[in-house]
C-alpha cells in the first residue's frame, strides 16, 4: 500500500480531540486522540471503508468512522504526534488528503509511504513569474537523502527538489538571504499552488517531510557491499605488506592478482543478487 503524493483534495479539520475511554484489545480502556475531517472525495461511498488508509498531510492514518461525502475519523498514536505536525492542527484548518493507491493505478508522483521522517520548517517564500519558490529547513540527519532533482514529499505532496544547501549554491532570482543550516528549495507551478496547503502557510510553519524511500533501501544495500569490500581491501593490504619468506616477487604479484580477482567476483555476485 502506497500513496502517490498527488493530493486529491484539501479537507478541513472539524475537531482534534482526546478520547478518555477507548476500548483496547483486552477489554481495558485508555485515552487516545481522534481527528475528525470534513471531506467529500477521499471518503466517498465507493472507495472508503472502516480500516481504509488515508494520507493526512502525508501521514498514513486509518479510518475508524465515516459518513460518505461528509466527514471521517482517524485515530492518531502518540508516536505519530511526536513525528508529525498533526498535533498542532486546529479546527477549521485546511489539510492535504489522498487515498491509498490501488495496485493497478497510475502513479503520477512517486512512491510515498505516508511514514513521515520528521518535520521541517518553512524559511521563506518568494515568487518568480507565476511560480512560487519555497525554502524549507530540515534535520541534518535527512540531508543525505535529499538531492537536487530528486523526490521529496512535503505534507504529503510529491515535489521535486530544486536546490540543496551546499557550498556551490547560487542564489536564485528574488532570493537575497543566505539562511543558515541545512535546507532545500522547491518550486510550485500555478496549478499546484491551487491544490495544496503549503502556499497558505506562514514562514516558520512546520511541514511533514518524507524522503524518497528508495534512497533508504539503496543506502542499506550498499552498506553491506561496502563492508565486504573494506574487508577485502584490508586483507589485500596485509598480503601486499607482508610477503611470506621464500616467495619471489613474481609469486607475490600472482597472489595479489588472484586476490583482486576474488574481490571483483564477489562484488559482481552481490550486484547480481541485488538486481534480482
Amino acid at each position: 500500500m502506497v500513496f502517490s503524493g498527488i493530493v486529491e483534495e484539501m479537507g478541513t479539520v472539524e475537531a482534534m480531540r482526546e478520547v478518555d475511554a477507548m476500548t483496547l484489545w483486552d477489554g481495558s480502556v485508555g485515552s487516545g486522540w481522534v481527528l475528525t475531517v470534513r471531506a467529500s472525495i477521499v471518503n466517498d461511498a465507493e472507495s472508503c471503508y472502516i480500516g481504509a488508509s488515508i494520507a493526512v498531510n502525508g501521514t498514513c492514518l486509518t479510518v475508524t468512522r465515516f459518513v460518505a461525502g461528509v466527514d471521517f475519523d482517524v485515530g492518531i498514536s502518540p508516536e505519530t504526534l511526536r513525528c508529525t505536525n498533526l498535533g498542532a492542527l486546529a479546527s477549521g484548518e485546511k489539510i492535504n488528503l489522498e487515498r491509498s493507491l490501488p495496485a493497478s493505478a497510475r502513479n503520477s508522483g512517486h512512491f510515498v509511504q505516508g511514514h513521515v521522517d520528521a518535520t521541517g520548517t518553512i524559511l521563506r517564500k518568494w515568487r518568480e513569474g507565476d511560480s512560487l519558490w519555497i525554502r524549507i529547513a530540515l534535520p541534518p540527519r535527512l540531508l543525505a537523502y535529499v538531492v537536487p532533482k530528486g523526490y521529496i514529499a512535503v505534507d504529503g505532496t510529491s515535489l521535486t527538489v530544486c536546490d540543496v544547501k551546499s557550498e556551490s549554491y547560487t542564489a536564485k532570482a528574488g532570493d537575497d538571504t543566505d539562511d543558515s543550516g541545512p535546507w532545500f528549495t522547491l518550486m510550485l507551478i500555478q496549478h499546484t499552488q491551487q491544490c495544496i496547503i503549503m502556499p497558505h502557510k506562514e514562514d516558520g510553519a512546520a511541514v511533514n517531510l518524507e524522503v524518497d524511500v528508495l534512497s533508504k533501501y539503496a543506502e542499506r544495500a550498499s552498506l553491506r557491499l561496502e563492508s565486504r569490500l573494506a574487508e577485502h581491501e584490508r586483507r589485500l593490504a596485509v598480503i601486499e605488506g607482508s610477503t611470506p619468506t621464500g616467495l619471489s616477487s613474481f609469486q607475490s604479484v600472482g597472489y595479489g592478482v588472484a586476490f583482486a580477482a576474488g574481490v571483483l567476483a564477489t562484488a559482481l555476485v552481490l550486484l547480481r543478487r541485488r538486481e534480482k
